[in-house]
């Protein structure tokens, strides 16, 4: 889009481009989604940012009517394969929190300089500033939800000093932590112990909840998830392991707005959160986006697929059909190979019991170190993920992902196209045989979501 376009779509408050880019107003010193309900400013007065670490390090505050750092994350970045599009899956993920620039370069096989210059050049903010916007929104979530202390917030949230936290939060949001604590509902506020973080999950445009949560339920592994309720109102339910410690997540199926569907035009999904360590909220957040599939672009999909005359017609009825992920790359790449049946024996014989069940939940998904011995293609598959020989995390080359993967002797062509599209969380994977035209590009992966879906009405296999 160029500047004129997106000042259109800021004049009609169009909702699709919220997370795509953000616009700020020079004479407020404030910037904002696209749909902000604000009066339209000036164009004169208006500067376009590519993310929301742009407009920060220019100068300017996050709007509080319409909280532009909790709008839905960039489609773009699922799609690119690209050394930026990688970053940002890695920057999300909390790598830079973790390992810093340094650890960020090395995963992506290049120098910190030149992660440096791309993004500054492409995004108008490095790893460090791109990565600072995210520890305040993950700072705000906590502040707003949970009864912690501020100094536990500060750490939690990723910062390295409570006078960093502090610098940031009164720059982003003109606020002081206690400021912002205060201005959320009392009642809002709950003990991380307790009832968990209330979240709510932002989506971009029509999300079908239905078939994701019949998926979930099909393929859910007793002791590490499970999905309750009748279909509109079911709850998933799953354990994740995260880099500092634990967690358990419940996501509401959200009802739809259409008599007896499951479609509804924006908004989020509610979900609550209890972690073992605060640390992780930022990656279990992440983690649980990609599982949903919530940044999708779901007018951009059905654009280009509805204008294929096979496809029309099953994009005309499912609307905002969404292409699952997984929590857990490795958890995803065993689960692929071995089945449902198989992978519950796994979490009974090697998975990592919980030192409290949460209801059905017992148990951690085994780790492939723990796999490793198993033989046959399970073991080698185990132990490549364990010595870094596959490699799946968020930041990884997805052609050479596939390459390792097909190099491990008893990997078909379509457990391993699985594991791409459902692991790495590429749109646009076609597996052999599957006979995808290449006129579906850069959707082949939603295509073949659309082809299913229509065969068996209320199962995605």
């Amino acid at each position: 889009m160029d500047e004129e376009s997106r000042y259109e779509a800021v004049r009609s408050r169009d909702a699709r481009f919220d997370g795509a880019f953000y616009f700020a107003v020079e004479t407020t010193g404030i910037y904002c989604r696209p749909s902000c309900p604000a009066v339209t400013p000036k164009r004169r007065n208006v500067r376009f940012f590519t993310t929301a670490a742009a407009a920060q390090g220019s100068g300017f505050r996050a709007c509080r009517r319409c909280r532009p750092d909790a709008s839905p994350g960039s489609a773009e970045w699922n799609v690119r394969a690209d050394v930026v599009g990688r970053a940002m899956r890695l920057i999300g993920d909390g790598v830079v929190d973790r390992e810093g620039v340094a650890g960020l370069a090395a995963r992506l096989g290049y120098s910190a300089r030149q992660v440096q210059r791309q993004l500054t050049a492409e995004l108008g903010a490095g790893p460090v500033a791109l990565a600072r916007a995210q520890r305040a929104h993950t700072a705000r979530v906590l502040l707003r939800t949970t009864g912690l202390p501020v100094t536990e917030i500060a750490f939690a949230s990723g910062f390295a000093s409570v006078r960093q936290f502090n610098d940031t939060i009164r720059a982003v949001y003109a606020a002081t932590p206690t400021q912002l604590r205060a201005a959320a509902p009392r009642q809002d506020r709950t003990a991380v112990s307790g009832a968990g973080i209330p979240l709510r999950l932002a989506h971009r445009g029509p999300y079908r909840a239905g078939p994701v949560f019949d998926l979930l339920e099909r393929e859910a592994v007793p002791g590490v998830e499970e999905v309750s309720g009748p279909p509109g109102g079911r709850t998933y339910r799953r354990t994740l392991r995260l880099p500092y410690g634990t967690g358990v997540v419940a996501v509401e199926e959200r009802p739809g707005l259409t008599p007896g569907g499951a479609v509804h035009p924006g908004g989020w999904l509610d979900a609550r959160l209890h972690l073992t360590d605060p640390r992780d909220l930022t990656t279990a957040v992440q983690r649980l986006r990609r599982l949903l599939d919530l940044d999708a672009d779901p007018y951009a999909v059905d654009e280009r697929l509805g204008a294929h005359p096979r496809l029309a017609p099953l994009v005309a009825a499912r609307p905002g059909l969404r292409a699952p992920g997984t929590a857990d790359p490795e958890e995803y790449a065993v689960r692929a190979l071995v089945g449902r049946a198989e992978a519950a024996h796994l979490v009974r014989a090697h998975g990592k019991t919980l030192d409290a069940p949460h209801g059905g939940l017992t148990h951690l998904f085994p780790e492939p170190a723990a796999l490793a011995d198993s033989g046959g293609t399970l073991g080698r598959l185990a132990a490549a993920l364990a010595d870094g020989t596959v490699r799946l995390d968020p930041g990884v080359d997805r052609d050479d992902a596939q390459q390792a993967l097909l190099a491990l002797p008893g990997l078909d062509g379509r457990t391993v196209a699985a594991i791409r599209a459902r692991a790495l969380g590429d749109p646009d994977v076609a597996p052999p045989g599957a006979g995808v035209p290449d006129s579906w590009r850069p959707w082949r992966t939603y295509a073949l979501h659309h082809l299913r879906a229509a065969e068996e009405p209320h199962v995605l296999h």
